[in-house]
């Protein structure tokens, strides 16, 4: 038999907890001294406790868990459940590391000011053709969710038909009222897309030349590409220019077995 602090020690959980768990009937003792009133507990509790601490990890109340206890779920099925809790926390994580990066973001945003540390370089933009896939998103947060899938499907697709890409892809934006079209794109030698290709999606065309364009290359990973944008919106309103035309990013350097901080992106934006 194991004494309390014994049990405690081994289950990972404190004394106080095991009273509280025996006064609630969920892990009551093998034995109760009758004279001196100390718990003590068999090694084979120890089941029983690791499927209580579980069943709290998992979220259910100390009310639920009685009940649960009972039903003797099978280890698979306790199992499962663990897994599915152990994929929402880790989601949850996920979540809050992007808000986290997103408030650094911001902050980089207000710390910078309108000192720029980008390049910025005029000139004309010629006209090319691309195969892409086109979506909506709503807000400026959807984007990257969205067109990274984007183009792992387009790469996909056009490998399957044997199409080269020899070229840095391109996304192109383009407000749509309230929303936003954007666009995962490969510049291609195709004038018209196969039946394979028309099936997936995928559409051929031709982005217009532009005789003047603001350019600048952000160096990094995707994550401070807003604050780049942001600074090429200042430098266009210093220099009194509008925008005029889609904006473009050219991924002139994206290894994907690379480290996000060598890559490079030229930011186009035609202007008037």
């Amino acid at each position: 038999m194991l004494s309390i602090g014994e049990f405690a020690r081994y289950l990972g959980v404190s004394v106080r907890m095991l009273r509280h768990y025996d006064a609630l009937g969920l892990l009551v003792p093998a034995r109760v001294d009758p004279a001196t009133g100390y718990r003590h507990y068999a090694a084979s509790q120890l089941e029983r406790g690791n499927r209580l601490i579980a069943l709290k990890e998992l979220g259910f109340s100390l009310e639920q868990i009685g009940p649960v206890l009972d039903a003797r779920l099978s280890v698979a099925e306790l199992r499962a459940m663990l897994l599915l809790r152990q994929a929402q926390v880790a989601e949850r994580i996920a979540a809050d590391h992007a808000r986290l990066a997103e408030i650094e973001r911001r902050l980089r945003s207000i710390e910078g000011g309108s000192m720029s540390s980008l390049e910025f370089v005029e000139k004309p933009l010629p006209a090319v053709r691309l195969a892409q896939l086109v979506d909506v998103v709503d807000d400026q947060p959807e984007i990257g969710p969205t067109i990274g899938p984007m183009f792992q499907r387009l790469a996909a697709a056009l490998a399957a038909s044997g199409v080269a890409l020899d070229q840095p892809a391109v996304a192109w934006y383009e407000p749509l009222g309230d929303r936003m079209r954007i666009a995962a794109a490969f510049p291609v030698t195709l004038t018209a897309p196969s039946p394979s290709l028309a099936a997936a999606g995928v559409q051929v065309v031709t982005v217009a030349a532009a005789d003047r364009a603001v350019t600048a290359l952000h160096r990094g990973g995707m994550d401070g590409i807003g604050a780049s944008w942001q600074e090429l919106v200042r430098h266009l309103e210093e220099k009194g220019y509008r925008p005029d035309g889609v904006a473009r990013e050219v991924y002139v350097h994206m290894p994907m077995d690379d480290d996000p901080a060598t890559w490079v992106t030229e930011l186009q934006q035609p202007v008037a």
